[in-house]
């Protein structure tokens, strides 16, 4: 695939503006998260794993019970317009927490607070985000949007928390915390520019019912259910990197706040990769879903076993790669299978089944950190992701009379064929 499909949607003016103030709007949002969890970590508690948990679950929690009506909202008004609302409100939220940070008034509910007013803002801003990617280009460029966008989280994700990290170090949380707040300005004036009339709206939806018509056309897709089954397990067990990083650094390894912010750069660099990966793939496939799951267990699995602070840093790699190929193909399939009256509402549940694990598994992680050790932490997801693995498998042979292999040439892969013969690399199987 050539460099030029790599990058393909930032030929579109819309795309381009909107992507550029993503990326500068991530790399705070790291940030912030970085310095929320070493002052959770360090200065509000004693290395509470569960205090941890609880604030991210706080975070996440809204995400699954408003689900089902943002989804609505989001096919009921027009997404740019629910954008500027919900990004306004997080930079809003961002700063009333680096202003109680910096004079020094901080307190653990308050953290809890501002945690939950997150979460609802960004049960909001979610499924606009992501269905407002298709009306900014066109349908065969949507799956290289959605690998760029991948691209400009986990390129922030590289360069965010490294940078926490010295920031903290040297002018302290505080004013680490500011930065998030004045990144998301860039996503506002991304908005303001952008060209309306080159945007390709999806059909507005009125009347009563929305919320149940797209539970039930979800309920009517097995196909989506299946990747949304995936996408839950690790989302829930696998993806609690938040905690299981700050925990390995400070309570396995002993590191302080520069080697903490490092390790979720290194993370990103595997992240990276899988995103940019993702935009140069034309169409999502399921074997690669299942690839990618497999390596996540097994690369997790001997992260969480490395006996050096180097070790797990190399291992955050390779796992950063599987789980962000997972979830890109994962979410271009979600959106290149549904009806675009649907989509806000698709994505909604969408972004509620993969997030909406955390309120449960965060403070489950973090009770398993205080109780078995913080490597048991990472375990578990492996653990987790390969009976995924498993059921997703023998689901498929028996559902649909299909052959699933490893072949060894030309590279590793995994194939899913009918017994016929027929390959579906890009069918729905299930």
């Amino acid at each position: 695939m050539s460099r030029s499909r790599t990058f393909a949607s930032l030929s579109v003016y819309n795309y381009r503006v909107y992507f550029a103030g993503a990326l500068v709007s991530n790399v705070g949002t790291w940030m912030g998260r970085t310095a929320q969890d070493w002052l959770v970590l360090t200065q509000l508690t004693d290395n509470s794993s569960t205090a941890l948990g609880i604030v991210t679950a706080l975070q996440f929690a809204p995400v699954v019970l408003l689900a089902p009506f943002a989804g609505a909202i989001t096919d009921r008004f027009p997404k740019r317009r629910i954008l500027f609302g919900t990004q306004t409100a997080l930079a809003v939220t961002a700063a009333l927490l680096a202003a109680l940070v910096l004079t020094d008034v901080v307190t653990l509910w308050q953290v809890y607070a501002l945690a939950l007013l997150q979460g609802v803002a960004t049960a909001l801003d979610n499924p606009s985000r992501q269905a407002f990617v298709s009306e900014m280009v066109e349908s065969d460029m949507l799956s290289n949007a959605v690998g760029l966008n991948a691209t400009s989280f986990n390129a922030a994700r590289l360069i965010g928390p490294g940078i926490a990290g010295l920031c903290i170090g040297l002018l302290g949380t505080g004013q680490t915390l500011v930065f998030n707040t004045f990144s998301f300005i860039a996503v506002l004036i991304a908005l303001k520019a952008m060209r309306p009339a080159e945007l390709m709206p999806s059909p507005q939806v009125r009347g009563k019912g929305k919320v149940r018509e797209g539970l039930a056309y979800v309920r009517r897709r097995p196909d989506l259910m299946l990747i949304m089954f995936m996408v839950f397990m690790l989302g829930t067990f696998g993806m609690n990197f938040q905690i299981t990083i700050a925990l390995m650094a400070t309570a396995v390894f002993h590191q302080g706040a520069a080697e903490y912010g490092l390790l979720g750069s290194i993370m990103a660099i595997g992240s990276l990769a899988g995103a940019l990966m993702a935009a140069r793939r034309q169409r999502p496939r399921l074997r690669i879903v299942l690839g990618s799951l497999i390596g996540f267990t097994i690369c997790s699995a001997l992260a969480a076993l490395a006996p050096s602070y180097i070790l797990f840093a190399l291992f955050l790699v390779p796992t950063g790669l599987c789980a962000i190929t997972t979830l890109n193909t994962a979410n271009a399939t979600v959106q290149l299978s549904v009806t675009p009256v649907m989509r806000g509402r698709v994505m909604a549940l969408y972004m509620a089944i993969f997030l909406g694990g955390t309120p449960v598994g965060a403070p489950v992680i973090g009770w398993i950190g205080s109780a078995w050790g913080p490597r048991w932490t990472i375990l578990v997801g492996s653990i987790a992701t390969a009976i995924t693995v498993g059921a997703v498998m023998i689901y498929l042979m028996r559902g649909k009379d299909l052959q699933l292999r490893l072949e060894g040439r030309p590279i590793p892969h995994l194939e899913v064929r009918h017994r016929d013969g027929a390959d579906l690399a890009g069918e729905r199987v299930a």
